[in-house]
């Protein structure tokens, strides 16, 4: 079963659609997983109901959604070509973007609202770059041939 998903992969998703696919996967996939972790250290459980801490000071997870953004960017800068569309760095952007968004409403507000009402700014944001990426990404083809024809206003219709 995993040979033939992968070669299904290999045949019907095309090269520069792969590192979208990964980065959006990677992005839904660290939303959920941050907002489950989250949600089990906010009751109370696991090892540390803080969360992360350095000297005794909580950092929030867009800290971490920084710094991997960073690492992208320095690949994107000074790393091989070959890094540019690699999964890692695909996977590392959505991770990265996924983290920073979960606390978007703490970084506009300037504080902790993550499990307030105004918190739900955050999670909207995130379910809205999952549905537009899944929207793009189910359509891709017909999203770049709509460039393409709007790029060339003057064309005649097919």
């Amino acid at each position: 079963m995993w040979r033939r998903l992968r070669t299904a992969y290999a045949d019907h998703v095309g090269r520069t659609e792969r590192p979208l696919l990964i980065a959006w996967a990677a992005f839904a996939a660290t939303f959920g997983i941050t907002r489950a972790v989250t949600y089990w250290l906010h009751t109370g459980h696991g090892p540390s109901s803080g969360g992360i801490t350095a000297g005794g000071r909580h950092l929030h997870h867009y800290n971490i959604g920084i710094m991997l953004l960073g690492a992208v960017g320095a690949v994107a800068v000074r790393g091989r070509a070959d890094h540019h569309r690699h999964p890692m760095t695909a996977a590392a952007y959505g991770s990265g973007a996924a983290l920073i968004i979960d606390e978007a409403a703490l970084l506009i507000d300037l504080k902790d609202v993550y499990w307030a009402n105004d918190g739900r700014k955050s999670v909207d944001a995130a379910i809205a770059t999952i549905a537009l990426g899944g929207a793009y990404l189910a359509a891709v083809p017909f999203w770049n041939a709509a460039a393409r024809e709007l790029s060339h206003p003057t064309r005649r219709p097919r």
